[in-house]
Formats: C-alpha cells, structure tokens, sequence
C-alpha cells in the first residue's frame, strides 16, 4: 500500500478504555532503536489493552511520523495482533489442508457447540475468543490446536472438553516435561553440523538448545528448551520483549538465518536441522511464539 492510499477506516473497532497518550511515548521509545521496533511496539499496546485501539494507532503514527496507513497495515496483516478485544482465553484452531483432511472442520464444530459461539467470536462472559487460521506450523502433527499460545497435536472431538478445562486452569502452569502435547527435538547447526544440545543447562528438566545471540551488538548465550511446544529459555537477561535478534552457532559461528519471516510477527525465523530428519524455525523475536517444524520433508 502506498503512502497516497485512503486513510484507512477504524471507525469498526470497538470503543475500548481510556488510551494513556503518556504510556504510549514511553511504549515507542522503548522500542525506538530496535529493529522491526513498530511489531514490537504494537505487542506491548496490545499486552496493555488486549487489543489496539485506535486512539492508540493514531497515537503511535504520530510518535512514530509513520502513516496511520502502515501502522494500519501492520495491526492487520499479522496474526497476533487484533483490533478487536478477545476472551481471556484465546483458542485458535488450525483448518489449514493437512489439518482438515484430518478431521480439524470436526475439531472446530466440537469448540463451537462448547462455548456456544461460533469462530471469530468471543464468549458473552470474556472468557474465551475462539479463531480458526490457516496454518500454525505444525502440519504433520495435526489437527492443531493452540490455547493461550500452548500446542495440542493431533485433537480429536473428544479432546475439546480437557483443552478448554486447561485453559481455565491456567496452561501456562503446566510444567513442558510432565505434558503429552509436546515432545523433545535435537538439533544440529544448518552450517556445520555440529550438535547445538547442552546436556549441563537443561531447560523443563532436558538438554537444551545453546545458541549465540546478538541483540545491540552484544553477544550472550541462550538456551531454548528443546521441547517443541513449550517457550521457554535460560539466558539473554538484558535483552527485551519484543526485540529482535540475531542468531549465531556456538561451535562454527556461522550465522544462523533463512529467508522465511515469521507470520506471527514478521521477524526472520531462524533455523535448525532436527536430528534424525526435518527443520524446525523459531522466531528471532523474543516472546514471540511463532515457529515452524518440517519433518522429513513434510511441510510443518
């Protein structure tokens, strides 16, 4: 879209709470040296609001001296972001081809007559928003389901009941060694080869993942879990929310990099060769869920 396009429309977006302008300068200064700052910025507004309020848009096109159209523009093209309020509980459920020749429109209708809403609406009571999309990045392992940024592979009709249960409970509490719905990798470097598992930091009770990350041109150890699923990680205290890095083998260091971007975010996804056969992508930005796993040539 170019800089003579319309302004575009917001009057749809629901009236939400008040927008601080002072919070909203202190949000883009944070992120005013950061590559792909404007993602960033626009993730913590949502964090603070649950969605991105217009006034709030506007606001940051004016700190920012970008058009409302690309601020617009990026509020809308990627995923994670909403100009709608959502549930407390965000379920999104995958009806992407290999998911729905598994069964997923089945999956999908079973959420629907349980919350009593159709996709792409929100419970009377707040509690939970209820999407479908296209793909999440796990396509051999489907049906997939995500609740509250937590992956469930491989969901039948009568596994709705216990996602939504572990949603109300609180899936962030469960602990990644103890749950069915993720599962160890073990990954090689794509440059050299060399092993990138660090059996003496483990991260949810395993060997991690050990990586070289650039953030500000200061360079520190991180260690993933290798639990694909779950988000954690050890290490990189002084780097941000939000911002994007870049990644560097320990053993060769070979940058680690790719043209793929991360649809959640946009960010560079970053790969690794999973032992045994296949890619897995994680997203350069942290807290960023996105990633991405391919086995065996099985696009994921």
């Amino acid at each position: 879209m170019t800089q003579a396009a319309a302004e575009p429309d917001l009057r749809g977006a629901p009236p939400g709470d008040e927008v601080d302008p002072e919070q909203i300068r202190r949000i883009v200064e944070k992120h005013r040296e950061d590559r792909g700052g404007s993602i960033a910025v626009l993730q913590d507004i949502q964090t603070l609001h649950g969605y991105l309020p217009e006034d709030a848009l506007r606001m940051v096109a004016e700190e920012t001296g970008r058009s409302l159209v690309d601020i617009y523009g990026a509020a809308t093209f990627y995923r994670s972001l909403t100009l709608q309020p959502r549930g407390r509980h965000l379920i999104r459920a995958c009806l992407g081809t290999a998911c729905h020749v598994r069964g997923a429109p089945r999956v999908v209708e079973e959420f629907e007559r349980q919350l009593g809403v159709k996709a792409g609406e929100t419970t009377s009571d707040k509690e939970f928003t209820l999407e479908t999309v296209n793909c999440l990045g796990a396509c051999a392992l489907g049906p997939i389901v995500v609740a509250d940024g937590h992956y469930f592979c491989n969901v039948r009709k009568f596994g709705v009941a216990d996602i939504l249960e572990k949603a109300r409970r609180g899936v962030d509490e469960t602990r990644p060694e103890d749950d069915e719905t993720v599962f160890p990798l073990e990954v090689n470097c794509p440059r050299c080869n060399h092993s990138l598992m660090d059996r003496g930091a483990p991260v949810d009770g395993r060997p991690s993942i050990r990586v070289t990350v650039d953030f500000r041109n200061v360079l520190s150890p991180v260690n993933l879990s290798s639990l694909y699923g779950s988000f954690h990680s050890a290490g990189g205290a002084e780097i941000p929310q939000g911002a994007v890095c870049e990644f560097f083998c320990p053993h060769c260091h070979g940058r680690l990099g790719g043209p793929s971007r991360c649809t959640e975010c946009g960010a560079p996804m970053i790969p690794m060769v999973v032992r045994g056969g296949g890619m897995v992508q994680v997203c350069a930005r942290r807290g960023c869920f996105g990633h991405r796993l391919d086995l065996d040539g099985v696009n994921a």
